[in-house]
């Protein structure tokens, strides 16, 4: 089988992959200024790339797999023509309109107004839903600038991603609609996934993956309890599927591990000792696969 060939985009997508690949044990080593990243895998080889050109790329079948916002996917266009394998949930957005704050947004599309935005084919799709007399400005990067409370402002309207609206909010702007959700993902070329060897190649790194973001919500417990607590201790515990119990040396009692999920935790630990577990050690886990 030729090598899996994989984009890796820049900027914050590029360090959550990262992380996520050492994590089931392909390293990757990117020398500064360069962008063809090394590994300790024979079968895989990484280009880095613009996020927003990684689905243009696969839709053209110029690589294998590669890692991109669903926003560029739709904004490219090419959500028919790359499959999406998994979403890793990695920098979750929504795409968003947003105007000041003591504008009215339905009097505001009654009348003619400019979009500054990056996203130009969901802004355009965004002016043909509302059926609204839009002009779209192109900016690059930071666009709250171009958006303001004022008779000569560049824009009335602004589209773009926004995980927690506070940049907004500084700005002085609302949000008014929401485009659609976004997160990284984990996307593939018709190509390959018609490529059987290919296939299996990127189903494989699929089951790696979510070993590793399993694991990521998770945590072991371990215990130690009386034989008179037991019963009572096993009925009200959660686990993934069973807990692993083992009789502590001389007969004193139980040893008992349970795998659960971080956020239980804080209600779980003193549930657990008020049920007669004492000892109780929580460690990482690096990889679960159900």
């Amino acid at each position: 089988m030729d090598k899996l060939k994989i984009l890796l985009a820049k900027g914050r997508i590029y360090e959550s992959v990262y992380e996520l690949l050492n994590d089931v044990g392909i390293s990757i080593h990117l020398p500064d200024r360069q962008y063809f990243p090394t590994t300790n895998q024979e079968d895989l080889a990484f280009q880095v790339v613009k996020p927003q050109i990684t689905s243009l790329l696969l839709a053209n079948n110029k690589a294998d797999v590669g890692f991109s916002g669903k926003d560029w996917v739709y904004e490219n266009g090419v959500q028919d023509k790359v499959v999406e394998i998994m979403d890793l949930g990695f920098d979750p957005v929504r795409i968003v309109a947003a105007i000041p704050e003591n504008r009215d947004y339905e009097k505001l599309l009654k009348g003619p107004v400019t979009i500054a935005t990056e996203y130009q084919a969901l802004s355009k799709k965004y002016v043909e839903d509302k059926k609204i007399d839009g002009t779209i400005f192109r900016t690059w990067g930071t666009s709250e600038g171009f958006v303001q409370d004022t008779e000569d402002s560049i824009a009335q309207i602004l589209i773009d991603n926004t995980s927690t609206g506070s940049s907004l909010k500084a700005n002085r702007l609302k949000i008014v609609d929401t485009l659609m959700e976004s997160s990284t993902r984990m996307y593939a070329s018709m190509e390959a996934m018609n490529d059987p060897e290919k296939k299996q190649k990127i189903m494989e790194l699929k089951m790696l993956f979510e070993t590793v973001l399993n694991a990521r919500s998770r945590v072991m417990l371990e215990m130690n309890c009386s034989e008179s607590d037991f019963d009572n201790l096993i009925k009200g515990i959660p686990s993934m599927k069973s807990p692993t119990v083992s009789p502590l040396f001389g007969g004193n009692g139980y040893a008992i591990k349970i795998a659960v999920k971080k956020s239980e935790v804080p209600t779980l630990l003193p549930k657990l000792q008020s049920l007669g577990a004492t000892d109780i050690v929580e460690y990482e886990l690096r990889k679960v696969m159900l």
